[in-house]
């Protein structure tokens, strides 16, 4: 497998723990107006359903994501969509290749995706914490600008985004702990 290959997972998987809909948009009209070609399995993005469907998902979650405490109500409920999401996307970037390679890059993809998503959602619910709304949208709006870049460079730069992608499970690998930590620093401290 090349090195574009392991970008698209990786990046397919990572980007989806933040914005799954935005990913699945995005990389179908790249396919779709010609950018970017998708893996067979993959060019099913770009059908004008699909992008119709993600592209006014992903204005919702742009919208909601903005949201000071319901950004965090979405992200809970998104748990059980970013993750099986990331890892459907990764499998399928690879699955024409080899059916055990798809196992593996889904589990990869899957992954990436859960450390991406639990470390955007802790870092998000201790953010709104804070009462002015300033943060919340320089949060949302990081996310939303990194996601994209992250797929950008996937499929136009995939050295770049494979660097890129292991710095940030790295930096969510070093950063969760502490969040877990605030949150429960934060929620003993509002129960006494």
């Amino acid at each position: 497998m090349d090195a574009l290959s392991w970008a698209l997972v990786a990046g397919l998987g990572w980007t989806s723990g933040l914005r799954l809909y935005a990913t699945v948009f995005f990389i179908g009209l790249l396919h779709y107006s010609g950018q970017h070609q998708l893996p067979e399995s993959l060019a099913v993005l770009a059908h004008p359903w699909v992008l119709a469907v993600s592209g006014l998902l992903f204005v919702t979650e742009f919208l909601t994501d903005k949201l000071p405490g319901f950004d965090s109500v979405w992200d809970a409920l998104h748990t059980f969509i970013r993750i099986p999401g990331g890892a459907l996307l990764a499998a399928a970037a690879v699955v024409d290749a080899d059916p055990g390679l798809a196992v593996a890059a889904g589990l990869l993809g899957g992954t990436l995706a859960a450390g991406a998503h639990f470390t955007k959602a802790g870092g998000r619910a201790l953010i709104n914490l804070s009462p002015e709304p300033v943060s919340n949208w320089v949060a949302s709006l990081s996310e939303d600008v990194l996601s994209l870049g992250a797929l950008w460079a996937a499929v136009k730069f995939p050295l770049l985004a494979l660097i890129l992608v292991s710095l940030l499970a790295l930096a969510c690998l070093l950063l969760l702990p502490r969040l877990w930590r605030g949150i429960r620093c934060v929620l003993a401290w509002r129960r006494s």
